[in-house]
Formats: structure tokens, sequence, C-alpha cells
């Protein structure tokens, strides 16, 4: 269990929280372990009737720690490294999930809300999916969840140019399930907790199901596709050269 996750019981809740904030919550190889064993563990634990994720500091996260993600990775394994488990766990999830997002959400900050029932997003918020930047391809589905969302115009601009949105396109194209004011997203959370523990917990488990089974395999099968793909650009001198221009502009700001 890493301790830039904290994971906590509340009740019924499973509350999973980013707590990498100095590092704007870039998810570390045993950030996403810790992640997956929480949201796979919950799937045994009949007394886990919600999980939320939240992230701590001034961002939701910063995606991927480039820099740890491509030390920590084995080479001889890629197809079964972290990241892919929590993706895995996420689209067969059993569990309604409240993802509450602030500030940035980049790259998997962003794709993960598509196995998210219910996301709330801060007015301000930017979403964002750098992948072709960084000479990667997009993973979690979202290369077949996005375009039935947004269409296949509006998921190449943010798919291929990489263009930012906001709350308000998120709901719009219904990533996101409620936008709220700033120093807002606390309590809207806490209301929509309340709301759905209120309800019969059966049959909000048995309604996630049926809501979510009629696209299951595909979104698993275009996840291993692009977990394919996505391992074996790690290997390119494409990626490598284009992080290390990342590095290096970021390095000048």
């Amino acid at each position: 269990m890493s301790e830039q996750v904290v994971v906590e019981r509340r009740g019924a809740v499973l509350a999973l929280t980013l707590a990498r904030p100095e590092r704007r919550n870039a998810i570390t190889v045993a950030m996403y372990a810790a992640l997956a064993d929480a949201i796979e563990a919950a799937a045994t634990d009949p007394s886990v009737r919600l999980i939320t994720i939240e992230g701590q500091g001034e961002d939701f996260t910063g995606g991927n720690d480039l820099a740890d993600f491509l030390q920590e990775m084995p080479a001889d394994r890629a197809h079964d490294i972290p990241v892919w488990r929590l993706l895995r766990a996420l689209a067969r999830n059993g569990v309604p999930l409240i993802a509450a997002v602030h500030g940035n959400a980049v790259g998997i900050g962003t794709t993960l809300l598509f196995h998210c029932d219910f996301v709330i997003a801060e007015e301000g918020c930017r979403f964002v999916m750098p992948f072709v930047d960084l000479g990667l391809v997009p993973e979690a589905a979202s290369s077949l969840i996005m375009p039935r969302l947004a269409g296949r115009r509006a998921a190449a601009r943010h798919l291929l140019l990489g263009d930012p949105f906001g709350a308000q396109e998120a709901l719009q194209m219904g990533l996101a399930s409620h936008v709220v004011a700033k120093d807002e997203l606390g309590a809207a959370l806490t209301r929509l907790v309340g709301v759905l523990l209120a309800k019969p917990a059966e049959a909000m488990r048995l309604t996630q199901a049926l809501l979510r089974r009629a696209d299951r395999a595909e979104v698993i099968e275009r996840m291993e596709l692009e977990n394919g793909h996505f391992s074996e650009r790690l290997t390119s001198t494409e990626v490598r050269d284009a992080i290390t221009a990342f590095f290096a502009a970021r390095a000048k700001r």
C-alpha cells in the first residue's frame, strides 16, 4: 500500500484520496498498485456500497509520474504493470464510483473518469489528454468511449490535438455528471454520497451492473488493444525523445 494513496473506510464508503500534493498528485507505480488493490478488494466486500476518489492539494492529478513510470516499468512484463491492473479493476468494478475533480486532471486523471458512475467537476477545472504529444496512445478504452460521448471530431480534438477542456464541456459531453462552484466540491460530494446511501443497496448494485453490462466486454477488449500499443510505444525512440523534450521544457519554466 502506498502512503501517497489514502484508503479510508467511512462507514459503507471506501474513500480513496491521491495524497501527493507536492507533485500535483502525479501517480507513481506504487500508487497505481495501491488503487488497484483497493478497488479489487471492494469487489469482494459486500459492506462497501460506494467508492469515492479525490485528490489533495491544487489538482485532482497531474497524470502519470513519467520519470517513475519509465524507471519502474519492467521491460519484460509491460503488459501486466499496475496501471493496467487498475484500469481492468475500474472496468470490472461493481460498486458505484464517484470522482470529485478540481484543478487539473491530466492523462489518466481524465481517462479514469470514463469508468466512474458520477463525476463532480469543480468550475475552473481542466481536463487534458496529452498522450500523442508524449509519443503514446490513449488508454482506459478512451479511444472507444470518448467518441461515443463527444463524437469523433471532438474526440480527435482532445485525443489527437490534446486540446484541454473545462467543466462545462465535460458536462455537455457526459463526462461530468455535476458541475459545482469553486469551494463547493466537498459539500457536493457529501450530499451525493448521502443521497446514494439512502437508496436500497442491492437495487443500486444491480442497476449499476445493468448500466455497465452492455459494453463491458467491448471496453475490456479495447483496453487490451490500447495497452498493447502503449506498452510497445514505451520502448520506442519517439517516446523517449518526446519525454526528454517534456522534461527539458519543464526545466525552463
